[in-house]
């Protein structure tokens, strides 16, 4: 029997180094890729039947990516990895054809579940407690980001405040709930 091909796309070479030979003692043959067109290199190249993707590679979108790889090879499984979660962009990942989305860090078998499809789960416990102002406003920077297929001028534009401001804003790490 053959090892299922998988390809990690992340701009992380060592995170993504980690994780290829982390998949590949569990029987995955990896294939690694550090920005969108050596991820479609590769996926032309190995017909990979998994995907992992970053969703913010270094000046593209994992988003963007998605549909690509999924018109060269339309059966691959994809899961979207981030540090930079919303729900606007987990909303947009599962209508683009993502299998999954996922919240780094996870662990190993955090993301073979995720991409194996693991059984949907309607008792999921329910948040307490809103979210915080500063995760809304996160969302909605998000959101509109993803309005403007990543463009920090026009995002910038939308939401009224300064180029500047948004990139330090979108440089920190996503609010806790």
């Amino acid at each position: 029997m053959t090892q299922p091909r998988l390809l990690i796309v992340d701009d992380d070479v060592t995170f993504a180094s980690v994780l290829a030979r982390a998949l590949a003692r569990r029987g995955y043959q990896t294939i690694t890729a550090h920005n969108a067109s050596e991820a479609l290199t590769q996926c032309r190249e190995y017909l990979p039947a998994r995907a992992v993707v970053d969703l913010k590679l270094e000046t593209e979108s994992g988003l963007n990516l998605l549909p690509q790889l999924k018109a060269i090879n339309p059966d691959i499984k994809v899961l979207i990895l981030t540090g930079y979660s919303s729900i606007s962009t987990a909303v947009e990942a599962i209508k683009m054809g993502a299998t999954n989305y996922l919240c780094k860090p996870a662990s190993v078998d955090d993301i073979l579940a995720a991409l194996e499809g693991s059984i949907p789960n309607p008792e999921v416990p329910i948040n307490d407690t809103p979210p915080s102002v500063e995760r809304l406003e996160w969302e909605h920077i998000q959101r509109v980001l993803a309005e403007n297929n990543g463009n920090i001028s026009a995002t910038a534009r939308s939401l009224g405040m300064h180029r500047r401001t948004l990139q330090r804003k979108l440089q920190k790490r996503p609010v806790k709930h």
